[in-house]
């Protein structure tokens, strides 16, 4: 029997990821979006907002899961959308006995006192964001407990071919030009997590795959590539654009909010400032029992993809290593 999934945010980074590799394990896809964009495989597109909770709940009609892969764009207005687009996929999840699957982050924790996060790990945001995500996450716990089942993967910073709101394609380089030049966030010698959104969904596809074993409110953590103290990334773009003498200029964390009147995004990406300043993993392990292992693409083949999508390789670099 053919499994079906409703994709919220298909269009987005992890939306569309997600729907590409439950296309591979076998699913049909439905995508409910105010625009469309063509994506490889069956994908059953409709119109209509997350905000709306009639169109939800009739585009989730049958299905067997609901990934819930949106956000407000570029990181705005997240304390009036964000609890009632959640409630919305919830209503549709407990009306289909539907799984209702959430790729998480690592704003339900304070990255100042928790430099290793289990998904048991209590969580103390030290953010509006964060204390968003964590009543988000409470909200579906509470609704697991009234029999709705879910699925939440928390990982570290998102970036890949569909980027959506990352900081590597928002604020470490610029999209559609060569990188000659890296703005790095991150304090020297401290610690960050990244994820890949094609592994990210990959683990979602493996996890609906073993819907029968989970627990009804399943929580794991993804733990991607651990960069131990800023490094890392920063040689690996250098290597993947062929450019050794590219530049690296620290985050003018001080002076951002004096731009940050004028530019909403930098606004809210001024919150994040302690996940760079302070080093924080992802406990991984209870993902690795359940799957085996944790879906990993070599950290240069995913960067060299990822710079590809975005522009950013020159010519000659792209096709030597096309």
């Amino acid at each position: 029997m053919t499994r079906t999934a409703l994709i919220l945010g298909a269009t987005g980074g992890i939306g569309g990821e997600t729907a590409r590799a439950l296309i591979t394990h076998g699913w049909h896809i439905r995508a409910l979006t105010r625009r469309t964009l063509p994506l490889p495989g069956p994908i059953e597109w409709i119109a209509g907002d997350v905000q709306d909770r009639d169109r939800v709940l009739a585009a989730a009609a049958g299905v067997q899961a609901i990934v819930h892969a949106v956000n407000p764009p570029g990181y705005r207005d997240w304390s009036r959308l964000v609890l009632p687009m959640i409630d919305n996929s919830i209503a549709a999840a407990e009306a289909n006995d539907a799984r209702l699957v959430l790729p998480g982050t690592v704003y339900n924790y304070d990255p100042r006192d928790t430099p290793v996060a289990e998904p048991a790990t209590p969580q103390q945001p030290s953010t509006r964001k964060g204390a968003i995500r964590v009543e988000m996450e409470r909200r579906i716990e509470a609704a697991c407990k009234g029999g709705m089942r879910a699925l939440i993967l928390r990982a570290g910073d998102y970036f890949g071919p569909r980027p959506g709101n990352g900081w590597l394609s928002q604020g470490m380089l610029t999209p559609g030009k060569p990188v000659r030049t890296l703005m790095h966030p991150g304090a020297p010698g401290v610690g960050h997590a990244w994820a890949y959104l094609p592994d990210v969904a990959e683990t979602f596809a493996r996890l609906l795959d073993r819907d029968d074993i989970l627990p009804a409110f399943a929580r794991y953590h993804f733990a991607g590539y651990w960069d131990p103290d800023g490094t890392k990334i920063i040689n690996a773009i250098a290597k993947a654009v062929h450019n050794p003498d590219m530049k690296v200029r620290r985050m003018p964390w001080r002076l951002l909010p004096l731009i940050a009147p004028f530019n909403p995004t930098m606004r809210e990406m001024i919150e994040m400032e302690p996940f760079w300043k302070n080093s924080m993993r992802l406990d991984n392990r209870a993902l690795v029992e359940m799957l085996g292992d944790e879906p990993h693409t070599p950290l240069a083949t995913a960067l060299e993809t990822t710079l590809r999508a975005l522009g950013c390789m020159p010519v000659e670099t792209s096709a030597h290593i096309a």
